[in-house]
């Protein structure tokens, strides 16, 4: 039984094959919605998860706890830590739910109200996201690389290249991978132990994407991996891993905070190359 939220992913990552669909289900609700799993209700967060209430009491079972309330204390710490580390923090959807309430409901006004609040929400999660420790280890990677490729698909596509762009710009051997002339898979096959990759993919999951992680992550590449929890598929493949939680828009999902995290590595990157 974990007593910490990052106990607690580690725990879900190596036992979500042996749950139940039904079980994995509430895993991977649970992963994508943690604020709302510190603070919801059972009745609440099963309608979220598209499960009977009774279902998320068996998932806490499943996970060595009594009942849920005590599945729900490690959400709850979780919180409480992070807003020791960001003050402000915990109170951030009474404030977004403000920001909403001025806005106009209806038309293009209120679908950029939508966006800005659900951006803003992004952004202030992201500091209790990244790991110091990570994000130090992944600035020596790319520091001290021969070559950094990066790679993402679909709507991580301009996370990507604002990385290839911003590393270019420090002077780095910086090279956007894409899938022109169906030469991906050959162009991966150069990517060496002394070079890095730096990948990303959020739910929906690219395949050609993960399939390169993987390869790479097998012949000793080092791989940074950006995507949105632990069960993600990209998580087992990557040296270093940073997830991002993103609530999407509708149909839309954030890239407010994956693009504020690119720009902060890269100048992160370039203060450790003048040292």
């Amino acid at each position: 039984m974990a007593k910490s939220f990052e106990r607690l992913k580690g725990e879900l990552a190596r036992s979500y094959p042996a749950l139940s669909p039904q079980l994995q289900r509430i895993a991977s609700y649970a992963l994508e919605h943690p604020q709302d799993m510190a603070l919801d209700t059972v009745a609440t967060l099963a309608r979220g998860a598209g499960v009977q209430p009774s279902a998320m009491v068996r998932f806490a079972q499943a996970l060595g706890y009594e009942g849920f309330s005590d599945l729900q204390r490690v959400f709850r710490g979780r919180l409480v830590e992070r807003s020791n580390h960001a003050p402000g923090l915990h109170n951030y959807r009474e404030r977004v739910a403000a920001f909403q309430a001025d806005q106009a409901r209806s038309g293009p006004q209120g679908v950029l109200a939508q966006f800005v609040a659900d951006g803003m929400a992004a952004l202030e999660r992201l500091p209790g996201q990244v790991s110091a420790a990570d994000l130090a280890a992944a600035v020596r990677i790319l520091a001290g690389a021969r070559t950094i490729y990066t790679l993402g698909h679909r709507r991580s596509f301009t996370v990507a290249y604002y990385l290839a762009y911003g590393l270019t710009q420090l002077d780095l051997n910086a090279q956007l991978l894409d899938s022109m002339a169906g030469m991906l898979r050959d162009k991966a096959e150069l990517i060496g132990p002394k070079d890095a990759l730096v990948v990303m993919s959020f739910k929906n999951y690219t395949q050609e994407v993960i399939e390169v992680a993987q390869t790479c992550h097998a012949r000793k590449v080092p791989v940074i991996a950006m995507t949105d929890n632990a069960l993600s598929p990209l998580a087992r493949h990557a040296r270093v891993c940073f997830q991002i939680e993103e609530k999407a828009s509708k149909f839309f999902g954030q890239l407010a905070a994956p693009v504020c995290f690119a720009q902060a590595l890269v100048v992160a990157v370039g203060e450790q190359i003048e040292k």
